[in-house]
């Protein structure tokens, strides 16, 4: 493909004096009014930023009739995907916890370690799903092979906890030898294969955390009118399809557990993960495709290799050509269009510097276009609004286990029906039903009279809705689990940390457990919507796996952290417990959730700045494009 450079032009005019003789300033934009001139881009009908390219059939080809293919039907058939997915992951969560504490003999600690490693590894790893997806198999075939292997793991799990040899010797381990530690541990074989099959689970997710949400966004016409209300409202559906799979979870498959037992708690899973494999594989004629756009890691590497080798170069040198792009609307990056350039990390832009030394035929390692380069800022502009999510997946990683442990100490009396210990994290799910059930009746209506904005709040508004609550959400744990402990030692209970008080209702776990609902609803829609429309377009799986990645980190610093505190509190020859001791009552969680509280409050702080600082690309590009129709007449040509 021919390229044309975007040159500055030969006579530079004179520097007016608002800009304060800054020469450069000026000529740096006038270089972005050129390159957005070049590119005569439109927006979509509904305002929106346009990405992407023609939307492609399973073969590659175009669709000839998009009305047969895409929109909400073809959505549903990947909701039932992530339902499943989300189903099994709550569902281990849950479980097995207590299944290597009673059937493997694990202690609390240990077992809840290694879940938050399981529930890091499915986030963490999502970011290998979300490079194969953009740069190889696309959305659709990296789906279709993680989720086999997801199924794949459950089966062994499923293996695990219904043959016999898997598991050690369950004679003679009453609850009082579980307290004492004497039951016979697992063997070092057994736990390594219960462990395999674990990661195994948890590494399927990486191909199905990051492209689900993405590549049901993609079964809508970004050409349409009505395409950012549809997306919004995917992603308030898609995130109900995640709460209904983790309801099911927290209490179809608890109760299949008390009744049938493990190996059909666990099997109940692997039986609905191949039904939605089913399912999604049936509605593959009717799923839009998006080609991937080749190695975003290796377009990233070369403009940090490119503007490295051109860090002495002066954008007022005499070798100085222009920022280099190709003619036309598109870019050189398969699925997406040209990206409009900014002057943020100006430093990067000496990647798409053209010299005359560079020649008519440059290497890629020495001069990238103004996309590519675009493509970076962008991807580290992003970087600061997932991260600032970290804590919140630390506090909900933190509260699917400690709870628990909790609740064993109270009383899960509803009238005479008793609800098993395991099932209280379904009422998070439940808060978000509801609020996802009544956000567009309820929710919006009101917000929009406050704020104006059309959807009832912005994408970054509703992240910091969600980090707020979850402040208050820890900090009302902190209060109660003070009170429960101090309750339970002047009631006799000290030492009998398995034995519910009666008189104590775990039903004050509500509080917390629906303040944390709250705020997953507004945090995590909203960090996923704004991901995806913020991401450069063939990069949109790496931008979903922004999101799993701060989750993954998040259960992996509530491991790191428990680790620390343990260390530090703890004092086994003084017979110091420390504050997460597996006598709860002896133990001081209390402190944990108002270090938790700490952390959260410093963390809203940062959040409120880095949302401050960032501009939208649509409203970015917008100015842009103002300030050149504005300035076109007075603008000196472009040379060919």
């Amino acid at each position: 493909m021919a390229a044309r450079e975007i040159k500055s032009p030969e006579v530079q005019p004179e520097t007016p004096a608002s800009l304060g003789g800054n020469s450069e300033s000026f000529r740096r934009k006038k270089l972005g009014i050129y390159f957005l001139e070049s590119d005569d881009r439109r927006t979509a009908f509904g305002g929106g930023y346009v990405g992407g390219t023609t939307p492609v059939n399973i073969h590659g080809k175009p669709i000839p009739d998009l009305s047969k293919t895409g929109g909400w039907v073809a959505a549903f058939f990947i909701f039932g995907n992530e339902m499943a997915e989300r189903m099994a992951y709550f569902g281990l969560s849950v479980n097995m916890v207590a299944f290597m504490f009673y059937v493997m003999h694990r202690p609390f600690s240990s077992s809840a370690n290694a879940v938050n490693n399981f529930l890091g590894i499915s986030q963490a790893s999502s970011v290998l799903g979300g490079f194969l997806a953009d740069a190889y198999l696309g959305r659709y075939w990296t789906i279709a092979i993680f989720t086999t292997i997801y199924l794949a793991g459950l089966t062994g799990i499923t293996l695990c906890a219904t043959m016999n040899i898997f598991v050690p010797n369950q004679d003679q381990c009453d609850q009082f030898s579980l307290l004492l530690g004497s039951c016979e541990p697992a063997k070092p074989w057994q736990m390594f294969y219960l462990y395999t099959v674990l990661y195994v689970t948890g590494f399927g997710a990486a191909g199905i955390r990051p492209c689900v949400s993405s590549f049901g966004a993609d079964q809508f016409d970004e050409r349409s009118r009505d395409y950012k209300t549809h997306l919004d409202r995917f992603f308030n559906f898609f995130y109900l399809s995640v709460t209904i799979g983790a309801i099911v979870a927290f209490t179809a498959v608890v109760y299949i557990q008390i009744k049938r037992g493990w190996g059909s708690a666990f099997g109940s899973l692997a039986i609905a993960m191949g039904i939605s494999n089913l399912v999604f594989f049936i509605g593959t004629p009717l799923y839009r495709h998006r080609l991937p756009g080749g190695s975003p890691l290796t377009r990233v590497a070369q403009v940090l290799v490119a503007a490295f080798r051109k860090r002495n170069v002066s954008f007022s040198s005499g070798e100085y050509v222009g920022l280099y792009e190709l003619p036309g609307k598109q870019s050189a990056i398969k699925g997406s269009r040209k990206i409009v350039h900014t002057d943020d990390f100006r430093c990067l832009d000496k990647a798409a510097l053209q010299l005359k030394e560079d020649g008519a035929a440059p290497s890629p390692w020495r001069l990238c276009t103004v996309t590519q380069v675009e493509e970076v800022k962008i991807l580290v502009k992003l970087l600061p609004i997932p991260a600032c999510t970290i804590i919140l997946s630390l506090i909900l990683t933190e509260f699917l286990t400690l709870s628990v442990q909790q609740a064993y100490t109270l009383n899960t009396h509803i009238g005479r029906l008793k609800l098993p210990v395991t099932c209280m994290p379904v009422f998070p799910g439940l808060s978000i039903f509801l609020i996802l059930s009544l956000y567009y009746s309820i929710f919006v209506p009101i917000s929009r009279r406050i704020t104006g904005h059309p959807h009832g709040a912005s994408q970054l508004q509703r992240v910091g809705i969600g980090l707020a609550v979850s402040i208050l959400s820890v900090a009302w744990a902190g209060v109660f689990e003070r009170y429960r402990r101090n309750y339970a030692i002047k009631q006799g209970y000290e030492f009998t940390f398995l034995t519910p008080m009666p008189h104590l209702s775990a039903y004050w776990l509500l509080i917390q457990y629906c303040l944390i609902g709250i705020a997953e609803v507004f945090c995590i829609v909203g960090l996923l919507e704004f991901l995806y429309e913020e991401a450069p377009d063939a990069m949109r799986s790496i931008g979903s796996a922004y999101a799993a990645v701060a989750g993954g980190l998040g259960c992996f610093g509530a491991t790191i952290l428990n680790s620390i505190i343990k260390s530090i509190t703890g004092d086994r020859q003084q017979m110091h417990p420390s504050w997460l001791s597996q006598n709860i009552n002896t133990g001081r969680f209390d402190y944990l959730y108002w270090l938790l509280t700490v952390f959260s409050v410093i963390n809203f702080c940062i959040f409120l700045y880095s949302a401050q600082r960032y501009k939208y690309r649509v409203a970015q590009e917008g100015t842009m494009e103002e300030e050149a129709v504005s300035k076109k007449v007075n603008t000196p040509s472009v040379d060919s």
